[in-house]
């Protein structure tokens, strides 16, 4: 196992933005910033053993100050959306940015991915690992409470991605981590990505309005175009005559995943006919919000002078359900002060 650190750019008050580059001992490469703990590039072997780098993102920090679309960014201190940019909380009510029209989109605008996080590398059981660390103060975002964030990625020997979330706070507030990176297996400048296949252990997933807010409904998707409890193309149900993707655009919805919450287990799995890669997704969460990046056309050129552009690439966003902290009948996100959020996602690469 391998690193190196460089230094990348700089923050407006001349802090230095480093790039870490780890590599294992297949040489599958992951590179990361601690400019908002952002995941850069993952580097895994085709099935001719050319590498490809399959994560959406750009050449330069600068570019990753303005990334409209959150490409690789963590999201918190809750990701996905806060219908009415409000919640109550211990009789409480606290009123967020409505950056989503009337409602709040992951925590925004005042985004973790804009700040520099502290970073460490260490070798551990599992691989290297690089630790980035954030101190959200009371108020930050408009939530409650002192917040000390941890998030791990492990590059591992079968060539995954662990991420470990974990948050401590002095108050009651909410930890909703996920990880919006974009993936395409046919490599970042592989352009039309809904030729890929996908498949999520998931017979639900809950019905959303015409502001991606849950009603509260949990559907089946049985019979529906949301079912891909079979490995699918994506593109075989996108263009649907079904409210849910006319609502969305395309897929935008969170799914309620199999498992028992609580337990990391196989939730996801895509793959490329092309290129021969597979990733397959472990969580430990609830919920997992499958995206086909309808509003991808922001923003900087990507790697190399890519221009992005919708349904170039796809998001599998492990999460609590969107606006989950107001609706009592979905697993709560609530930390209660003084105890430990944590939580995992594991994405795996290999060759089929």
């Amino acid at each position: 196992m391998a690193y190196k650190k460089e230094v990348w750019g700089k923050m407006e008050d001349g802090s230095p933005i480093s790039l870490y580059t780890l590599t294992n001992e297949n040489g599958v490469r992951a590179s990361f910033t601690d400019l908002g703990g952002t995941w850069v590039t993952m580097e895994v072997p085709d099935r001719e053993g050319q590498m490809q780098d399959v994560v959406l993102g750009y050449d330069t920090a600068e570019d990753y100050k303005e990334n409209p679309p959150h490409l690789g960014s963590v999201i918190g201190r809750n990701a996905n959306r806060i219908g009415g940019a409000a919640f109550t909380l211990n009789g409480k009510k606290y009123v967020l940015e409505a950056n989503d029209g009337s409602n709040n989109l992951h925590s925004g605008p005042d985004l973790y991915r804009k700040r520099l996080w502290e970073a460490s590398v260490e070798e551990t059981d599992l691989g290297i690992s690089i630790s980035f660390f954030l101190v959200s103060p009371d108020k930050d975002q408009g939530y409650p409470g002192n917040g000390e964030i941890t998030v791990t990625y492990t590059l591992t020997p079968d060539n995954s991605i662990q991420i470990d979330y974990h948050m401590v706070c002095d108050q009651d507030t909410v930890a909703n981590f996920t990880n919006h990176s974009y993936f395409n297996l046919d490599g970042q400048d592989g352009g039309w990505a809904m030729d890929q296949s996908v498949w999520i252990d998931a017979d639900f997933f809950t019905v959303a309005d015409k502001n991606s807010i849950p009603t509260g409904e949990i559907a089946s998707v049985k019979g529906t175009p949301m079912d891909f409890t079979e490995m699918k193309p994506i593109r075989r149900d996108l263009e649907a005559d079904y409210q849910p993707l006319i609502f969305g655009k395309g897929y935008d919805h969170n799914w309620i995943l199999n498992h028992p919450e609580g337990e990391v287990t196989l939730s996801a799995a895509a793959q490329s006919d092309k290129t021969g890669i597979r990733m397959e997704v472990y969580t430990d969460l609830p919920g997992m919000q499958f995206y086909t990046a309808n509003f991808l056309s922001d923003g900087p050129k990507g790697k190399g002078g890519m221009v992005y552009q919708p349904r170039y690439a796809y998001c599998f966003e492990t999460q609590y359900y969107p606006n989950a902290v107001n609706m009592p009948q979905f697993p709560s996100p609530v930390l209660k002060a003084g105890d430990e959020y944590r939580t995992t996602t594991i994405y795996k690469f290999s060759v089929v």
